[in-house]
């Protein structure tokens, strides 16, 4: 924004430390000029030289004028240095902040000493600093990896179609399926990658929601897959009502309960899937069997197109996506996610969020008693 000259906060200081030590002068000295005109008569009646009141202002006024003039002097110097030195870590904050504006965001202020306004100021702009560079570094790694991605299935579809080209007595029938199958991880990528822009800039509907019953719908609904592999799914848990988006808690759940089912054991694995209310979150906690996971290995698995060890790619494969979205689902609706290695191999995801009252959630539930085992 283009503004016009205007005088600097240092001077502005300066004139003020200076005019508040004049003020205080002319009044010390007006103080000292009324007690020595209470002492002193107007004329002496004596042979004796003693000065009268006019003697008294030819002596004092003008070393009155000396002394305003030497403190307008002295103010205006104390004054210069010290709104210098009152603002140069102010001065240091404006420079971050115009290399910020340029696109810098590595420096920091690291304003030394005592814990003052100005040091506060400059750990929250060192604060901001470091999420801005750690958000932009997430945006262009999965912009990269987006972009990856996305780019794979077009390869593919690019080279099928060169290969029916120079080829034209292939089978069609087995490159339409191969077309099909890529253009359907395409869209899957495409929605998925649409979904957690969705969840990150937080544009939904918040209503009340049964975070148990959601998790049994999704368990109902990924139940043929795990029949297919083998897989024994056991929900349990209370009522856990919380407020939020019903189709992006429904979403975060199924790909929680789909990750687990895909990744286990090739035979007799087992999912768990709990919910439960604390004092003031409700909980969902997915846990698998599978693969012995490292610490190092689970950190990184709910970050974007991050894939386990072992990740099976097949038609149920995924894109890559299924914790980032978890993620971004759960913080825009105020809550965490929390990976957990299991001892035993496998995996633990414990989603919370923050509890709605229960009278917020359809009257009538009264929570699972017993818990349900789908084989």
């Amino acid at each position: 924004m283009d503004r016009e000259p205007g005088v600097s906060v240092r001077l502005k200081l300066t004139l003020s430390y200076a005019a508040f030590l004049m003020v205080a002068g002319v009044l010390l000295l007006a103080v000292v000029w009324l007690f020595l005109l209470r002492y002193v008569p107007d004329v002496i009646n004596t042979p004796l030289p003693v000065p009268d009141r006019s003697d008294l202002e030819r002596a004092f006024v003008p070393r009155a004028a000396a002394v305003l003039a030497f403190l307008l002097v002295f103010g205006l110097v104390g004054g210069w240095v010290l709104a210098g030195r009152m603002l140069a870590p102010l001065t240091r904050i404006t420079q971050a902040t115009r290399l910020a504006a340029t696109g810098s965001l590595s420096h920091r202020i690291r304003l030394d000493g005592r814990n003052d306004e100005f040091r506060e100021l400059a750990d929250a702009f060192d604060a901001m600093l470091a999420r801005l560079e750690a958000q932009i570094a997430e945006q262009q790694r999965f912009a990269a990896n987006a972009s990856h991605e996305l780019r794979t299935p077009l390869a593919i579809t690019q080279t099928l179609l060169e290969v029916a080209r120079n080829d034209p007595t292939r089978d069609a029938g087995e490159l339409v399926d191969r077309l099909q199958f890529v253009n359907t991880r395409a869209i899957d990528l495409t929605e998925a990658l649409l979904l957690l822009s969705r969840a990150d800039q937080g544009s939904f509907t918040r209503e009340p929601v049964d975070l148990s019953l959601i998790a049994e719908e999704a368990t109902e609904t990924l139940l043929p897959l795990a029949e297919t592999r083998g897989v024994t799914i056991e929900t349990s848990g209370d009522v856990t009502p919380t407020v939020g988006s019903r189709a992006l808690l429904q979403q975060m759940t199924t790909n929680l309960v789909h990750n687990a089912i895909v990744h286990n054991l090739p035979e007799h694995g087992r999912v768990w899937v709990t919910t439960g209310v604390h004092a003031e979150t409700v909980a969902l906690a997915v846990e698998n069997t599978g693969e012995t996971l490292s610490p190092q290995v689970v950190s990184t698995l709910d970050e974007p197109f991050q894939r386990g060890t072992g990740r099976i790619r097949d038609g149920h494969a995924g894109v890559g996506l299924g914790l980032a979205i978890v993620k971004s689902i759960t913080q825009a609706h105020g809550g965490t996610m929390t990976l957990t290695p299991r001892a035993d191999g496998g995996l633990r995801v414990t989603v919370q969020l923050p509890a709605a009252p229960p009278s917020s959630v359809g009257a009538g539930r009264q929570g699972l008693v017993n818990p349900s085992i789908h084989e």
